[in-house]
């Protein structure tokens, strides 16, 4: 088989050790953080420096896992920037001979005492992802490289039967086992629980909430100074694809009635924005274009989320999840994050008016004249007037978080927002901000059908974008009826109709402002949307 990196290397690194003392070789160690790691950690999927240059990596920690054939080594590394910061990283590694390894892709050729081989990720080789699954089936722990592996009292005694990888490298990589399991390895990690398996383990075993992936089990590294979460098994969902994909469909039909039944826009009943609307209350007219179905599965998703929220504050003696009112901590925590999220992102639009035009153009130079306008808004957060409780949340929810099944959604990936720290994403916070984040991705959704199709609907784009808010505000309403009642019904504090309205602008405000700087760096064409956001959330 042709080995990918395979051409990097002239000749392979040469080693006097043997490989199963290797993690104690100094010459490896230095060879390895620098000549032959930086090469192969700048080109992966999960490598999460892209945009800064790279100074140095460092093994800061090891742990040694043998099977009966092979010994691996899990190395965490870190990663220095020239630009005056560090990340870390999970890499489990192994030494195979050519007729040993299972992949064409690996890391670099090497000799350990006169054996040749390859140095490969250890993932790639199926008796590494075997011994993984087995410990964690045993819940074995290995005191000596503190290295605690967690079985789930959902997994009972199911033997491994097969591996693979699936689908494409994201920024971390998941295995899916017996075809009923997957195990996410998280690349990047921190000295602190990962909040998805906190938060995956707290909702199955402790809450029992049935619409998030079973927890199956987990690896964890217990190091004096915290716990590293290296791996999380769940259960495999069967599933439709995600719901961002099922929501584009949708809309994609709802345009498409809107020019084959004729429907005049300006025509239909307007709604004030979060106007609570129950099924029998939405006009005909508006039933007659979206559809009752997508309303039904808007309703669908609501009860979800509800219950998602009611199990996350529904536990009063685990003071991790535990209910909490607000306080001027909170409040000044929240304010200095914003207020700096806010400042980069005037710098990043001030930077890219020349990358834009048209009403994107247009929306900036607006969103620049508002700018005092909306910096106070962040300001007025008065928290001695909130009567409502934080609670831990989702932290990143949005249509491609959760996957269809049937006629039902299950929520999954708890990481939290990848540009938050880690403490910062166990903050408790509004359950709101999830709902407006999901409202901020049925807005994404909207307006993409409508840039995605540009050819396809006829009309011009003040009235397809006229459309677009008359339809935000008709879904949102639907949504926030059924996702008040059954908060309310849980006992879950969210305060009333004032204090909902507030921290929903507030917290849709936030979410547009932190989508404008990926969109102005990553494809400006699509600052329209956030910007329009803003506007009509500010409804300047």
């Amino acid at each position: 088989m042709k080995l990918d990196n395979q051409e990097t290397f002239a000749t392979p690194f040469a080693f006097k050790s043997e490989w199963k003392n290797a993690i104690n070789d100094d010459e490896f160690i230095k060879v390895f953080s620098s000549d032959i790691l930086e090469n192969y950690i700048i080109n992966k999927r999960w490598y999460g420096g892209k945009s800064s240059t790279l100074k140095y990596i460092e093994v800061v920690d090891h742990f040694k896992i043998t099977s009966k054939k092979n010994t691996y080594y899990g190395v965490l590394l870190e990663v220095n920037f020239k630009e005056a910061f560090f990340q870390h990283y999970f890499m489990p590694i192994a030494f195979m001979t050519s007729d040993e390894l299972d992949t064409s892709t690996i890391i670099s050729p090497a000799r350990f005492a006169h054996i040749d081989g390859y140095l490969v990720d250890a993932l790639h080789q199926e008796d590494f992802r075997k011994l993984l699954y087995d410990n964690i089936a045993h819940s074995t722990h290995n005191k000596e490289f503190k290295l605690v592996f967690h079985k789930g009292m959902h997994l009972g005694n199911v033997a491994y039967k097969s591996s693979k990888f699936m689908g494409v490298e994201q920024s971390n990589t998941s295995i899916v086992y017996n075809d009923s399991f997957v195990l996410k390895i998280f690349r990047r990690i921190y000295v602190s629980t990962n909040p998805d398996y906190e938060i995956s383990r707290f909702l199955t075993e402790r809450m029992e909430y049935k619409n998030t992936p079973a927890y199956m089990g987990s690896i964890n590294l217990a190091l004096p100074e915290g716990n590293i979460t290296l791996g999380l098994m769940q259960e495999l969902v069967p599933n439709q694809g995600d719901a961002w994909k099922f929501m584009l469909d949708h809309l994609d039909t709802v345009f498409d009635t809107l020019t084959r039944k004729k429907i005049k826009v300006s025509k239909l009943p307007q709604i004030p924005m979060f106007r609570r609307l129950k099924i029998q209350e939405i006009p005909p007219e508006i039933i007659d274009w979206v559809g009752l179905s997508l309303f039904l599965r808007i309703q669908t998703l609501a009860l979800r989320t509800a219950e998602m929220h009611v199990a996350l504050g529904g536990d009063s003696h685990d003071t991790a999840f535990t209910p909490t009112r607000y306080n001027g901590d909170y409040s000044v925590w929240l304010k200095n994050r914003l207020l700096y999220q806010f400042q980069n992102r005037l710098n990043i639009i001030e930077n890219s008016l020349h990358k834009l035009d048209g009403l994107a153009l247009e929306l900036a130079h607006q969103f620049l004249e508002h700018k005092k306008l909306i910096r106070k808004h962040f300001v007025d957060f008065d928290w001695t007037k909130m009567k409502s409780e934080r609670i831990r949340i989702h932290g990143d929810y949005h249509l491609g978080q959760v996957l269809v099944n049937g006629d039902d959604f299950y929520i999954l990936d708890f990481e939290g927002e990848p540009e938050s720290t880690i403490r910062d994403r166990k903050v408790k916070q509004p359950p709101l901000k999830d709902v407006a984040g999901m409202f901020r991705s049925f807005h994404y959704a909207i307006y993409a059908t409508i840039f995605n199709n540009r050819d396809k609907y006829p009309q011009d784009q003040e009235e397809l974008f006229d459309a677009a808010e008359l339809l935000f505000r008709y879904l949102i309403g639907a949504f926030l009826d059924t996702y008040i009642e059954k908060v309310q019904a849980g006992n879950l504090n969210i305060g009333y109709s004032q204090e909902i309205e507030f921290l929903l602008k507030y917290c849709l405000l936030e979410k547009a402002v932190y989508e404008l700087g990926y969109e102005l760096n990553s494809r400006p064409r699509w600052a329209v949307i956030p910007l329009r956001g803003i506007q009509s959330i500010m409804n300047y």
